[in-house]
């Protein structure tokens, strides 16, 4: 099992980088992370909306409604600004993977 303090440094990065993708509900970002992580990142609803609602006040992220099948389901989908960040956190994210990587290469003692 991964440590949690991994999964929580990286949640912006993945959430704006799936919707960068195309437009998904809360389910559907759940079950798309778990998924494409073989089970790493299988957060729980009380754990995402909040953090999805933090990058909507943060205008990173906006949402909609959807009627599917007579059900009204919130949709998100990332903005302009949004892009921006996370170009940005792509980019951060490559420099410390490959230092990090760089120091794991070196090996024991």
């Amino acid at each position: 099992m991964v440590d949690k303090g991994y999964i929580s440094g990286s949640t912006r990065l993945l959430l704006l980088n799936l919707l960068s993708k195309k437009p998904y509900y809360g389910y559907e970002i759940i079950k798309t992370l778990k998924v494409q992580s073989n089970d790493v990142f299988d957060m729980k609803e009380g754990t995402l909306y909040p953090i999805l609602h933090k990058l909507e006040n943060e205008e990173m992220i906006r949402s909609y409604n959807q009627e599917v099948s007579g059900r009204t389901r919130k949709v998100y989908t990332i903005t302009e600004k949004g892009k921006e960040v996370l170009a940005k956190d792509k980019q951060e994210w490559e420099e410390f993977s490959v230092a990090v990587n760089q120091v794991l290469a070196m090996g024991g003692i």
